[in-house]
This record gives C-alpha cells, structure tokens and sequence, in this order.
C-alpha cells in the first residue's frame, strides 16, 4: 500500500518522518485534531508531550474506527502554536510512529483553536 521515497539529493529526514510517500489503495483523511479528551470533551494536558501525545491517539482512534492503523499514514501535518516545542512533540510522535514514517509537515502558527499547543492531521491509504 506505501512505498517510501528516498533520496541523497534532497535533505534528509530531521525526525520520524520520510522524504516521500507513493501510496495505493483507499485514502483516509482525518481532519486535524487537537489534544480534547473526548470523554471530557476538554484539553487536560498541559504540556506539549501530553497533548501531542492525546492529539495523535484520537487520530489512532478515528484511524482504527474505519479499520486502518497509524501505520497505514501516509502523510500528516503538524501545526505547532510554538515552533521551539518542535523537538518535544518529535519525541513523542515517534512514539506513534516508527519504521516507514509517514511523510510530514510541521509549522508554527498564530495561533491553534481552544488555547491548544498542537494540531495534528493525517491522510492514510489501506
């Protein structure tokens, strides 16, 4: 279903992720989620790692509730509201994520909605 795309003559991957992704099958795109509990319906966690951590197990969850995986990712965006948590939330997303990585994007923005620290959206194939 995914191949990974790699070369030398482009810059290598500074985390868990891959260059490039060539993906078959039936795509999956999970809207971007932010670190809310759903069975609080609030973000409890204060830290970077705990809502990076919760952002990316409800994209777990609404993967598995259609039969996929987060292997199955084949590409994920990551909106930070600041970039110097960048090496924090990498730690934690290569907890989700390890052998072929999905391919990735990761920036800062103004600002995320509910005060959140982390948005975390992802498209898989199966």
């Amino acid at each position: 279903m995914k191949k990974v795309i790699h070369t030398p003559k482009a810059p290598a991957a500074i985390g868990p992720y891959s260059q490039g992704i060539e993906a078959t099958g039936r795509m999956i795109f999970v809207s971007g989620q932010i670190p809310i509990n759903p069975e609080t319906g609030n973000i409890e966690a204060d830290t970077i790692e705990g809502q990076t951590r919760q952002a990316l197990t409800n994209v777990q969850n609404i993967l598995a509730a259609d039969g996929a995986s987060m292997s199955d990712v084949v590409k994920t965006t990551v909106l930070l509201a600041d970039i110097a948590d960048f090496t924090a939330m990498n730690g934690v997303y290569a907890e989700f994520f390890s052998g072929d990585c999905p391919a990735r994007a990761a920036f800062q923005v103004a600002a995320l909605p509910r005060g959140a620290k982390v948005e975390i959206e992802a498209i898989a194939v199966v």
